[in-house]
């Protein structure tokens, strides 16, 4: 095995400290006493209390777990969808243009994104709230499902489904019972993806959400701009550690499909 060179552990080590060390100070001084952020007065959970007393933050909280439930459900369905006629569909009129189509959000910047949302939906009239906001999310975070649910569907062995079919299986019974499960770990960590992209957004949701319907993000930029209050250290911490169980959860998931493939591939080559 290769020891690691000194000059990559230091850049490694230069890397994690740069992402990680600010987020660490966050979540330390979310337990500060002192209402002065910059200050360390001793140990406290009260900003906890009082956040959990704070009735705006709780009501964006809220409509922010609303949309990204639902936008990134629907974006994985829309986006799993996608991939496979991608993958599957072959050569087909159009396919130039649908997957430029599919895959535009990756490249465009949201502003612009959010800006045409806004238009589109002033233009047929819909009132903006917590529906146009879920269409926006789904709208940017489906290309990234696809993105996920392609790559597992270019490795994976057709030989399978063919063994499906001649068994008297349908088509839909083949990608239910055979195909679904084995790509099921990409399909949840689009979801996963999807549901953190909603979470973070700001710029998109800030043209589409309207007076009713505000997410944590604009709510959390809103009060930043009058100063950071212990409450937001609080906040954000929740949502960090919100974010660290579903990548934990993805990894342990993807890891156990992993080792059960591999099993059933060493018991199939045993038979």
């Amino acid at each position: 095995m290769n020891r690691m060179s000194w000059f990559n552990a230091v850049s490694l080590t230069l890397g994690f400290a740069f992402l990680y060390i600010p987020m660490v100070i966050l979540v330390i001084f979310s337990f500060n006493e002192s209402k002065l952020v910059t200050v360390w007065a001793g140990f406290s959970t009260k900003w906890y209390g009082e956040l959990l007393q704070n009735e705006a933050f709780l009501n964006a909280a809220w409509v922010t777990i609303k949309v990204a439930v639902f936008s990134s459900t629907m974006a994985t369905v829309l986006g799993t969808i996608a991939a496979y006629v991608l993958v599957r569909g072959g050569r087909f009129m159009g396919r130039t243009l649908f997957s430029g189509m599919i895959y535009a959000p990756l490249v465009m910047p949201e502003v612009i994104t959010g800006l045409s949302l806004l238009l589109l939906f002033i233009g047929i009239g819909l009132d903006r709230g917590v529906f146009t906001i879920v269409l926006a999310h789904t709208t940017f975070a489906m290309c990234y499902v696809s993105v996920v649910v392609s790559s597992r569907l270019v490795t994976f062995d057709r030989s399978l489904e063919e063994a499906a079919l001649d068994l008297g299986c349908s088509p839909a019974e083949a990608f239910r019972l055979v195909t679904l499960p084995i790509i099921a770990p990409a399909v949840i960590s689009g979801w996963l993806l999807a549901f953190t992209l909603s979470l973070d957004d700001l710029v998109i949701a800030s043209f589409t959400s309207g007076p009713s319907a505000t997410t944590l993000p604009i709510k959390i930029f809103s009060a930043v701009r009058l100063g950071v209050s212990p409450e937001i250290n609080a906040l954000s911490t929740i949502m960090i550690s919100i974010v660290t169980v579903g990548v934990i959860t993805a990894s342990l998931v993807t890891k156990h499909q992993v080792a059960r493939q591999k099993r059933e591939e060493q018991a199939a080559e045993r038979a």
